[in-house]
């Protein structure tokens, strides 16, 4: 929970809404493996009372950070280290909001410009019926806003760096994304942790505002320490003609599950995913993902790469939903799992809930290991085993990089594979 003195400093709107969250928080509890969609996440052995707030937090602990995860050159943005946090923009100018494209930290902005924070905040993750949302809503510190203003257009990719630096912590980070009519965006956020042994607790909720005839251009990687819980509500609205790219990646964490979803709001919105996770030891990794088209002519496109191996464990649900009235959808999610141990295991499970006549959905989803046969066929000319598994698995995984633009996001997104992957293959 936050602070009193954090409170205090807060405008009473803030304030009164961290009261209601910690009430819903107390009345909550957390998922059994009964409740729908944490069947297969155990959260027996986690205890929220274990960890407390994050506090303070070095900035330098950001510096040369090794991460497999790196964002572009030149872009610039905002890095909170536990408590602590430093944007790379000016102090904004305007009253009720800023004049122009702006970073800086959420609980700044919530004081500083109330009237494009407070009609926003929450409205697109409310935290009734969350107990993960609601403790985030009570207790975050520092969090980050990007604000782009009407038709403008940042020249460099905007950074977000959430840094767990303290053992035995919770960090609540909180971003909300607000781009105006028109506008066009490419942001970047990141969950890492500065010791890879620690220990600690991540709690993560983004809200994406993607306004008529908006882009947003948006990738997010997790790479936490694997001794640490991760748990992330991630959630785009999608105006009229308005276009998202989301770049999901997974590397780090023991247990927890990140949830990402999207909604169409307007006609001709679009959508398309593109995520991969990559699992070792006893690592378990969990991402839920909703489609929801609430509005006629969207599309959304969605394709999740999943490569485990170890111990590991790792599940994938997703669902598009098709609202009433919402005709001329066009839908289609697909995931796919690579096991490399015998002792490896992924759950894929696809669905469709459509109230809508009209409309072109389709799903698919697959768990196998690596075909003996093109290992066969790989060794019987000259190469050896870890090198011919090496070509099986990055062919497998190069079709997700073939998905987003040529430029910064494809090569990042295929040096954090490579990365990631040369530690299981090496």
């Amino acid at each position: 929970m936050a602070s009193a003195a954090v409170q205090a400093a807060e405008p009473a709107w803030l304030a009164e809404r961290r009261e209601q969250a910690i009430e819903a928080a107390r009345e909550l509890t957390l998922p059994g493996p009964k409740t729908r969609g944490w069947e297969f996440t155990d959260l027996s052995k986690l205890d929220l009372a274990a960890y407390g707030p994050a506090e303070g937090g070095d900035l330098a602990a950001a510096e040369g950070l090794a991460s497999r995860l790196t964002v572009p050159a030149g872009s610039s943005g905002l890095t909170q280290v536990d408590a602590t946090s430093r944007s790379d923009f000016g102090d904004p100018a305007g009253d009720g909001r800023p004049d122009g494209v702006t970073v800086m930290s959420l609980a700044s902005a919530a004081e500083r410009f109330p009237d494009l924070v407070a009609d926003r905040f929450g409205t697109i993750v409310p935290a009734g019926g969350d107990p993960f949302v609601a403790i985030n809503e009570a207790g975050w510190v520092g969090g980050a806003l990007v604000y782009v203003p009407r038709n403008a257009r940042p020249e460099h990719p905007i950074s977000l760096t959430a840094v767990q630096q303290a053992s035995g912590r919770t960090l609540n980070w909180r971003t909300l994304i607000v781009l105006e009519e028109g506008a066009e965006a490419e942001v970047w956020e990141r969950y890492v942790s500065a010791d890879e042994a620690g220990e600690g607790l991540f709690n993560g909720v983004t809200e994406m505002i993607v306004g008529e005839g908006a882009n947003l251009r948006y990738v997010c990687g997790q790479d936490l320490s694997e001794s640490s819980w991760v748990f992330a509500s991630q959630r785009a609205e999608v105006a009229r003609d308005g276009n998202l790219e989301w770049v999901a990646l997974g590397f780090g964490s023991a247990n927890g599950k990140v949830r990402m979803e999207t909604k169409l709001t307007g006609r001709g919105a679009g959508a398309r995913v593109t995520g991969a996770y990559v699992s070792n030891g006893r690592q378990h990794l969990d991402y839920d993902t909703t489609q929801e088209h609430a509005a006629e002519d969207t599309t959304s496109d969605l394709a999740f790469r999943g490569v485990l191996d170890g111990r590991s464990t790792a599940v994938w649900r997703g669902m598009i939903n098709v609202d009433k009235g919402a005709q001329r959808t066009d839908a289609f999610q697909d995931c796919r799992n690579l096991i490399l141990s015998k002792r490896a295991h992924a759950d894929a499970i696809p669905g469709l809930q459509i109230e809508a006549d009209d409309v072109a959905c389709t799903h698919a989803a697959a768990v196998a290991q690596v075909d003996p046969e093109q290992l066969f066929y790989l060794t019987s000319r000259g190469l050896d085993g870890e090198q011919a598994s090496e070509l099986i698995v990055g062919g497998f995984l190069a079709e997700l990089v073939e998905r987003v633009p040529e430029g910064a996001v494809a090569d990042a997104l295929a040096s954090a594979l490579e990365s990631r992957l040369g530690e299981l293959l090496g």
